[in-house]
């Protein structure tokens, strides 16, 4: 009985870390593009296949122009409590592309280049899910 405890448990484990991974790989391919310019948002859109979970264009998406050796450290030291989510204690230069028109497979966006902090959910110490920028440095 105990062993079945402990393959059950470990099982469980693995299927949460699997998930974590999962969620951290789509996170990197949403929002890390350390060479992304204002005019290449609907290019790297279409090319990482970013969009809604029903396959819309999504209206937003926010590219920090950073690598993930620099954001997933927000996490941990690099970061501060904000709210649930865990907001950055420097600001980083970001792209935010928004979409101007299109529909699905066919969207296209203009973007805008900030210097912002920014807030991001953290999960066993991977950045998993892009909050929001913070336009005011609190």
């Amino acid at each position: 009985m105990r062993t079945q405890f402990v393959l059950l448990l470990s099982a469980t484990v693995l299927c949460v870390n699997a998930n974590i991974t999962e969620r951290y790989q789509k996170f990197i391919n949403q929002h890390i593009f350390q060479r992304m310019s204002v005019d290449r948002c609907t290019s790297v859109i279409a090319s990482r296949r970013i969009k809604t979970a029903d396959n819309e264009c999504k209206e937003t998406n926010t590219f920090i122009r950073a690598t993930t050796g620099l954001v997933k450290p927000i996490c941990d030291r690099a970061g501060e409590p904000y709210g649930e989510m865990t907001k950055s204690t420097k600001p980083f230069d970001i792209v935010v592309c928004k979409l101007k028109g299109g529909r699905p497979g066919h969207c296209e966006y203009r973007g805008n280049s900030y210097t912002r902090k920014i807030a991001i959910r953290c999960e066993q110490g991977l950045p998993v899910h892009f909050d929001r920028d913070i336009v005011n440095f609190e």
